[in-house]
């Protein structure tokens, strides 16, 4: 990826009627403190378009996507391009949702599909009022990675 694209130099995210959304693409799943920065910027879900390969889609495609999940207690939808055997890269697929409660509720195979997923937004404060990590950090120990420079 770092051959064919440049990194940018800010955390994306945008506005729905329903709340705010983060984008990462790929690669950017890999660092945790993405998705921590923009679910306490209010982000509900964060967005991954990737293609891991089909190295490292078994061992860290579903896994990573249920991490972020559950650090930020955030919904995480993960798209790929279906796989081509008779292309150069061979794409894992799988695109993926999953709740904040990192259970998958919605996903495909290696082939040519759509993701269709209800999205409940209240599972975000249900999650967070059960499991309450959210607001029990303890900054008085680490820093905040989402504080304002």
């Amino acid at each position: 990826e770092s051959e064919v694209l440049s990194a940018g130099n800010e955390l994306t995210q945008f506005a729905t009627p329903w709340g705010a959304v983060g984008l990462g693409i790929c690669y950017d799943v890999r660092f945790p403190e993405m998705a921590m920065v923009a679910a306490r910027r209010g982000c509900l879900m964060m967005v991954y378009p990737g293609a891991f390969n089909t190295t490292t889609g078994p061992l860290h495609w579903e896994l990573l996507m249920r991490a972020r999940a559950m650090d930020n207690q955030i919904f995480i939808a993960a798209c790929s391009p279906a796989r081509d055997e008779n292309a150069e890269y061979h794409a894992w697929g799988h695109s993926t949702v999953v709740d904040p409660y990192a259970r998958v509720v919605a996903s495909t195979d290696e082939k040519e599909g759509i993701v269709y997923a209800d999205v409940d937004l209240s599972l975000v404060d249900e999650v967070r009022k059960a499991i309450p990590v959210y607001t029990q950090r303890r900054f008085d120990v680490y820093p905040d990675v989402a504080a304002k420079r």
